[in-house]
Formats: C-alpha cells, structure tokens, sequence
C-alpha cells in the first residue's frame, strides 16, 4: 500500500515544484513555485480551476436536496423490500461511470424524452446536451448513491420515538424534520457532501462524454497536459492544486456543520429560528408533496438512464446517441462478440479484477483483525490512513503511477494498472471485513481452542465459516469496483493493454458507435447479477451499512 499509494502522490508532489518543464529536463530538488505561478497567472487555467470547484459545489448542494427524500424513503421502507430500495441506489453505484454517462447523453441528446417534453410544451427543440447543465446532471446522478448512503447511516440510527414525541407534541412532517430529523443528521450530511464534492470536483470521464469537450475541467487539464502534451510538471500542478482545494472544502465543512451542532460541544442548541406560522401551513401542505417529488426525480435520474443504454442497445440505429427508436436489432451484441478487441479487453479486466480482489483480501483480511482486535497503539490512526486513498484525487494517483512506469520501464503495465486498483480496493474490502469480524463469537473461538483445536484448525473450522458471506460480499463488491474503474486506469493503459471500460471511453468519446451501448448493457446485467448474489449471501442493506 505503501509503494502503490505513497510513492505515485510523492512523484506528483516532486514534478509539481520542478522549474522546467520540458519533456527531458533533469529532476531538481530544489523547490520551484513556477508551475503554480504559470496555472494562477493565466486565466484559462485559473478560470477552469474556479469552474470546476463551481461546478463540484453546485452538484453536491443538488444531491443533498435529492438525497435526503431518498435516504428517508429507505428507512421506512418494510424490511421485505429494503433489499430492493438499495438496488436502486447500489446497481447505479456500481455500474461504470462511462455506462451511466452514455443514459444522460440519451435523456438529453436528440429525440430523447426531455426533448420531446420541452416540444411538447411548445418551447421548441431545447439543446441541453454539451453544456455545463449537462455536464452537472452527468456527476449528480454518478454521485448521489454517496450521498443517500451516506445520510441512511444516521437517519437509519436515529431514535424513532423522538419523531413520534414531536409528532405528538403537534409539530408536523415538515417542523418535525427541520427541527428534529435535519439537526441530528449533520453529521451524515457532513460526510456526504464531503464525499460528493471530493469526487465531482475531480471527475473528468462524465465532463468529457456529456460536456463533448465544450466543457472543459481540471481533471481533463490534467490529462491533456499529463497524457498529450506530456508537460508532467504543469499536470502534477494542477492535481496538487485540486488536492489543496479538496482539503480545504472537507476542513471549511468540518468546521460549519461542526459549529452547527453545539450540543456535542455542550454549549446547547440555541434558539431556532420559528418561522412565521401562516409559513408553516403553506409548508406542511406542499411538504409531502415537494418530498414525493423530489424522491421521484431521484429515482429516475438514478434508474432511467440505464433502462435508455438497455433499450438502445437494441435500436438499430448507427449512433449511440440516437434516442429515437428506429427497429429492434441484435446486430450490436453480433458485433461485440465477433470483434476480438473487445473480447480480449474484457478478458483483461476480468484479470485485473481478480487479481486486485486477491491482493486486497490478503491485506484487509488481517488488517480487519488488526484494527477490530488489536489493542496496539495508533489503531484508529492506522485505520485512518488505511482508508486515505479515498480521500484524495485519484487521477493524482494515476498521474504519479504514470510516471514511475516510464521512469522504472522494466515494471510491466499490468503491475502498474494491479497497484493502482489495489489502492482503491482494498480500503472498501477492509470496511467490509472489519465490520464482519467484529462481529464474530469470541465464545466459540475459545470454546474451540479448550477442546485442543490449533489455532488454524480454529481459523479454519470455526472463524472462517462465519466470516464466509463477508469475505464474499467484500470480493463481490471489489470485483465490481475494479472491473469498472475508469478514472484512474485511462492513465495507465497502453495500446496493447486495455480495459473494457476504457475502451468503451474512448469510443464512447470519438466515435459513438452503437456497440458501445450493447457493451454497457452487458456491464449492467453482470452488475445487477452479481448485486442478486450478493443478496443471497446478505440483504443489501446489511451490506452497506457494514
């Protein structure tokens, strides 16, 4: 973990303070602000910069009014049907970036059914594909999953008989939840946005596809400059600059919601402001209607743009883009499966995906143990820096990995592509598996070793059959992360290495070709049976809220 994640973030921090930045200029170590200089001095690069943390604010303020319907609709849903609420919102989470992207490109591009809508209404054919609303509803529906998760955790463990208590005392659903249900939330909420503007502010796959490179983001300076003009320094800039914005957005959240919530500090609540009463009628009668709303427009932005890759993949029309319907055809999956580069790219993710997901559970697995039973010094900070690769940009990562591979050219890609998906795995498999095993029965474990059995006659016949579902739903889950990763891979693959998802990226980005669709459809029915293995071994709601 250490040489996968430390040392890629170290070589992008070293070409970040570099004076020159010509291809073959020597290393120097001697710091330089030139290429931070050169990114703040022009205003095409600080007006980009400016725009996507715009644009990663505008997003994440878009998902929590989204969210919060969405992650109350599942904690009162019927146990039965839990299951189901979470595959809407995990079936999406795990379904390729590039997949989703190609739904928002059908819902807004030509003949698609908002067009259609705003020709309905006899505003005219409206063009909302290629532009930053696009761009916007690309990342909001790629991250919302985050921050519904991430507010079903708290409002999940909320004590449901203080809702009752100010249900009784004769507040309604709208006075209930902002005086109630929103204050003890923060904390979700804080963790959500953290996460949602952590990830769109650094996202460049959606802004490329749905933005049609009219739209420009740091992350795509960062590959242009890193991948096309090769100027590593001015990248290694960029991604160090995006780093410090990130860090600062997670502290200045840290500090208001904190401030937000003075009972955990004990200086009190304060006085709420109670806003006039005639106010209060007209918002308990729009309310619910407003939260039903909302939750429906979560749902089929989460959900219809998938069922659009679905049925497009049988449209036989030549471009993917085409929403209109022209014929029912299978020629697009006949395609796919005669065309060996496809096959073979989806044979190397396949490779890479279970390779990653062995190496990660060799090193999640003890380290589960570790931080579930170990009583060491430093604990929770080892378990912090465990799980760090998520916090930051992983198109830093990449970058830095890039640039080890030309320096180390006896290292073979796959090596590099294996490091990278390790480092972005491993930390989801550990928050699996550290939640299963603190959950085992101690009792039977010493029961078993008074009776004589070794220690790995214990590990083997005792330990092991109860952790069985959680190491499965860990491999599940990282098989799925590394199979579709897309962000951090374009930077590593070569032309005789591809993953599938990259591949469809970048057709999905020249040529959109209808394969591209049929290919997709494919990765969401594997997402969606391996999510209905998953269910088998444990209910989806179990699962995430390990």
């Amino acid at each position: 973990m250490l040489a996968a994640f430390a040392a890629p973030l170290g070589v992008v921090a070293l070409l970040s303070v570099q004076e020159s930045s010509e291809l073959f200029a020597p290393l120097s170590f001697t710091p330089s602000a030139a290429q931070y200089a050169e990114i703040l001095g022009d205003r095409f690069y600080l007006r980009t910069f400016l725009n996507t943390l715009l644009l990663g604010a505008v997003v994440t303020a878009v998902s929590v009014v989204l969210a919060y319907p969405m992650a109350l609709w599942l904690t009162r849903l019927p146990p039965a049907w839990k299951p189901l609420g979470f595959a809407c919102v995990l079936v999406p989470l795990l379904t390729n970036v590039v997949v989703r992207s190609l739904g928002i490109i059908l819902l807004l591009g030509r003949g698609g059914i908002l067009t259609r809508i705003t020709e309905g209404l006899g505003l005219g054919r409206v063009d909302l594909l290629f532009g930053w609303f696009a761009v916007g509803l690309a990342l909001t529906q790629v991250f919302l999953p985050f921050m519904v998760l991430a507010l079903y955790d708290v409002l999940e463990a909320q004590e449901k008989r203080l809702t009752e208590a100010a249900s009784g005392l004769g507040a309604g659903p709208v006075v209930t939840f902002w005086r109630v249900t929103f204050p003890l939330s923060l904390a979700g909420l804080r963790a959500g946005m953290t996460v949602v503007f952590l990830l769109a502010s650094t996202a460049y796959v959606s802004a490329t596809l749905v933005g049609g490179r009219k739209v420009l983001v740091s992350g795509m300076v960062v590959l242009r400059e890193g991948l096309e003009i090769l100027n590593y320094p001015l990248a290694a800039a960029m991604a160090m600059l995006m780093l410090g914005a990130s860090v600062a957005v997670t502290l200045g959240l840290a500090f208001v919601i904190g401030r937000s919530m003075p009972w955990l500090s004990g200086r009190g609540q304060g006085e709420a402001w109670v806003p006039p009463r005639a106010l209060v009628l007209i918002l308990e009668a729009l309310g619910p209607w407003l939260s039903r709303l909302l939750l429906a427009l979560a749902l089929f932005l989460l959900l219809f743009p998938l069922l659009l890759v679905a049925v497009a993949s049988v449209n036989n029309s030549p471009q993917a883009s085409v929403a209109q319907f022209l014929g029912f055809t299978w020629r697009w999956y006949v395609a796919v499966w005669e065309n060996p580069r496809y096959l073979s790219d989806a044979w190397v993710s396949v490779q890479l995906a279970l390779c990653c997901v062995a190496i990660s559970l060799a090193i999640a697995l003890p380290a589960s143990f570790a931080l579930g039973r170990g009583t060491f010094r430093g604990r929770e900070w080892l378990g912090a820096a465990l799980m760090l690769p998520l916090a930051l940009p992983g198109i830093a990562i990449g970058l830095g990995m890039l640039r080890l591979l030309q320096w180390f050219t006896a290292l073979p890609p796959f090596l590099g592509l294996l490091a990278v998906h390790v480092v972005l795995v491993a930390p989801f498999m550990l928050a699996l598996l550290r939640a299963s095993v603190q959950q085992l029965d101690r009792a039977l474990e010493e029961a078993a070793g008074g009776l004589g059995a070794s220690p790995a006659r214990v590990f083997a016949r005792v330990i092991l059959p109860q952790l069985g579902p959680g190491i499965g739903v860990a491999c599940v889950i990282g098989f799925l992360l590394s199979f579709g990763e897309v962000t951090v891979t374009a930077f590593l693959t070569t032309a005789r290495m591809q993953t599938l998802p990259v591949r469809i990226y970048a057709e999905a980005t020249f040529s959109l070709e209808n394969t591209v669709n049929a290919i997709s459809t494919g990765i969401i029915l594997l997402t969606m049976l391996l999510l209905w293995a998953v269910n088998r071994l444990m209910p989806l709601d179990r699962v995430w809220r390990r």
